[in-house]
């Protein structure tokens, strides 16, 4: 019993070392496959001609939103895009990056397909928080220091930019210290910190140096602001000292932690 349990053992042993056995697949599974990869074929194919060979999924509206300035025609032609086309095939990213170049007022703009015809094109326009006089002209200038447009009339609300070139003495040393342009952006920095009734009324900000900026208010009131630092701190204290005395003409917050006020 013992040597022909020993036999069976070792013939075991055998089979289960050899190759494992092959799986065939019936004719009914093996049709079902054939099926199914012929079916996600076609389907790939329907759907690569739907988005790129039928005429159901093309450009063929663009609308326009967030325009203050611009017209949406000025922004469509701006924009050029390719309609007709596929719309899965449109560069959204092109085109966004040509309506930036193209249209300096644009800040931000986002191009997006809406199936299955339409472009959207959401705009939003730079503000102007000052103005630089050229000429007849006003250049705009946003709170991030871009000029951006050239127009001829001044809008209303954003006050004009007074810059001292020629002055002797310290004045003078300021402009060669620091340059136009950083005193440019200075009151730029001035401009972007008021707050918002004050902006609405200031008519001109006026840079005599880089810690000597004033603002000329409607009315004849004026507000020595000094440089562009501690804006907001300067903010709060101008909008306290102006409810404290209302009938003030003059008001100093160049040093913000002792403001003054003066005039009637």
């Amino acid at each position: 019993m013992a040597g022909s349990t020993t036999a069976e053992r070792g013939e075991r042993q055998q089979k289960s070392s050899g190759p494992p056995p092959v799986r065939r697949f019936t004719p009914p599974r093996l049709r079902m496959i054939i099926i199914l990869a012929l079916a996600l074929v076609l389907l790939g194919a329907g759907t690569v001609w739907l988005l790129y060979g039928s005429q159901w999924l093309r450009a063929e509206e663009v609308s326009v939103s967030g325009t203050r300035v611009l017209t949406p025609a000025q922004v469509r032609e701006a924009a050029d895009v390719p309609v007709g086309e596929p719309l899965i095939s449109v560069d959204t990213d092109a085109i966004e990056a040509r309506l930036r170049r193209k249209l300096p007022r644009i800040d931000a703009v986002e191009a997006v397909r809406s199936w299955p015809h339409e472009i959207r094109l959401n705009v939003t326009e730079r503000t102007p928080v000052l103005l630089v006089q050229k000429g007849r002209n006003f250049v705009e200038v946003d709170e991030e220091g871009v000029r951006f447009a050239t127009v001829p009339q001044a809008p209303k609300g954003v006050p004009v930019l007074e810059l001292t070139l020629s002055q002797p003495g310290s004045r003078a040393a300021s402009l060669r210290r620091f340059g136009e342009g950083r005193l440019v952006r200075e009151a730029v920095r001035v401009a972007g910190a008021l707050p918002d009734a004050v902006a609405r009324d200031t008519r001109t900000v006026k840079v005599l140096s880089y810690d000597d900026i004033s603002l000329d208010l409607g009315g004849g009131r004026t507000v020595a602001w000094g440089s562009g630092e501690q804006g907001s701190v300067k903010a709060r204290t101008l909008t306290a000292l102006m409810k404290a005395t209302p009938g003030a003409r003059h008001f100093d917050v160049s040093a913000p932690t002792a403001p003054a006020s003066s005039g009637s």
